[in-house]
């Protein structure tokens, strides 16, 4: 009679609390930040720039990572035969390897013309988005094994907290770097640094607790029903919400420090300073929801955020139509929250996913997501960079607005927002609260809690 109840308690207390060892995947989401922000997305943006790529090529060098997460559809069936930490630790070491060697493109300007050096470049980015498209397929599936499902919410927040602090510290390291004019060797000494701190996120990767595959999914031999899974209904619903949010955000920051930099002619450095405010952004949604995601659910989050997406995407429409006139506050005031929502999307959309994908088949359900997520965010930035070399330097005015190339993008990526509401509305979540709710809790009690903080005690 003791035995069922010590394990009942056990399994209580598993429920509330990390398992020992998951301090690490903070480390590793901190370092990894400090390595990848650099590599795929503002800085290698801007060298790409001092190169003389177009529109186009930068859709291509944003939508490269996402795009190449279709190998995980393959890369699924073997994970069983590896096991979930040596298949990801495989993917991590090799694309560390290129960032080392994109590491030394900038000083091949000695023998190797700018357009020979972007080519150079975007094959190395290829290689390097291969490999984490290819290991990336078992990091879902582990960490829903390894958290507890009362703590998955509570553990996206804190990951997506450590990230964006590292992700910030990052910008800081990039702008500092890339003050004045701009060189080569500063372009090589932040790709130098991003390789580093890959290498030290893997030592990391490495004290991750490991969960054991079960033999019968490890032996099994059964073919994979890909179109059942797709048709599975809670999950088709989250597939077209999740492609919907893709083709809205996607390119959103690369287009922007685009616009930054050809529209209102900042500095690299100053282009950095600004987007840096969209980690603090993405830092706060610890404070937006940090445990309350389990309580709430994402439905409501969703809903949300996709609200305020229009709205900012109007922000930045005034901007580019110059119905506003560019100021720093208006500007640091749009990157927070493009940093804030994205947070909030992409640990609501993740979550979603741990709550309806059935355990069984469980690494391909979580392959089907994340490929139709990042393959779609991989072709809508190069469809919108198509879109603004398209309009090139061709402007009208229409209702006493200026339509140019950066306000037509902006105003269709604020419609396709709008269209991912509507879809939003029709998600499938058991016990999810209602977005007043959610306003209620975000806007009312948690003011109200925060100052009872204070209040003397009689």
């Amino acid at each position: 009679m003791e035995q069922p109840k010590t394990e009942n308690a056990h399994q209580t207390v598993e429920r509330h609390t990390f398992p020992p060892g998951l301090h690490n995947a903070f480390w590793f989401s901190m370092f990894n930040a400090l390595s990848y922000q650099i590599v795929l997305f503002s800085p290698m943006v801007l060298y790409a720039k001092t190169l003389g790529a177009s529109a186009t090529i930068l859709g291509i060098i944003a939508g490269m990572m996402p795009m190449l997460v279709i190998f995980q559809i393959p890369a699924a069936n073997y994970i069983p035969r590896l096991g979930f930490k040596r298949f990801v630790f495989a993917g991590w070491g090799t694309r560390v390897m290129f960032i080392f060697a994109m590491a030394l493109v900038p000083m091949t300007g000695i023998f190797l013309s700018a357009g020979n050096r972007l080519a150079l470049l975007l094959t190395l980015l290829f290689c390097f988005n291969l490999s984490r498209g290819i290991s990336s397929c078992a990091w879902l599936p582990w960490i829903t094994e390894l958290v507890p499902a009362s703590l998955r919410g509570k553990y996206l927040s804190l990951d997506q907290g450590v990230q964006n602090a590292g992700s910030f510290v990052t910008t800081l390291i990039g702008a500092g770097c890339l003050a004045g004019a701009t060189h080569p060797w500063q372009f090589a000494l932040l790709f130098a640094f991003s390789a580093v701190m890959g290498a030290v996120s893997l030592s990391f990767l490495k004290r991750i607790p490991d969960v054991e595959i079960p033999e019968e999914i490890r032996a099994s031999r059964t073919k994979v029903p890909w179109c059942e899974m797709i048709n599975y209904r809670p999950f088709k619903k989250l597939l077209f919400t999740v492609i919907a949010f893709s083709v809205a955000y996607g390119g959103i920051q690369a287009f922007t420090v685009a616009f930054l930099k050809v529209e209102a002619g900042m500095s690299e450095t100053k282009i950095l300073l600004m987007t840096s405010s969209a980690f603090i952004g993405g830092l706060s949604s610890l404070w937006f929801l940090g445990s309350r995601l389990d309580r709430l659910g994402s439905k409501p989050v969703l809903s949300f955020c996709f609200a305020m997406w229009v709205v900012v995407l109007a922000g930045w429409f005034s901007l580019a139509s110059h119905l506003v006139t560019m100021k720093t506050i208006l500007v640091l005031m749009l990157q927070f929250s493009m940093g804030l929502l994205a947070a909030l999307v992409s640990m609501s959309n993740t979550r979603l996913a741990m709550v309806v994908i059935p355990r069984m088949g469980r690494n391909h359900f979580f392959a089907i997501y994340s490929v139709a997520n990042n393959v779609t965010l991989g072709l809508a930035p190069v469809a919108w960079g198509l879109m603004i070399d398209a309009v090139g330097a061709r402007s009208a005015t229409w209702l006493g607005v200026q339509w140019n190339r950066f306000a037509i993008v902006f105003a269709a990526a604020a419609v396709a927002f709008l269209v991912t509401l509507v879809l939003t509305r029709r998600l499938e979540e058991p016990e999810s609260a209602s977005m007043e709710q959610l306003l209620r809790e975000i806007l009312v009690e948690s003011p109200q809690r925060f100052w009872l903080r204070f209040w003397p005690r009689g």
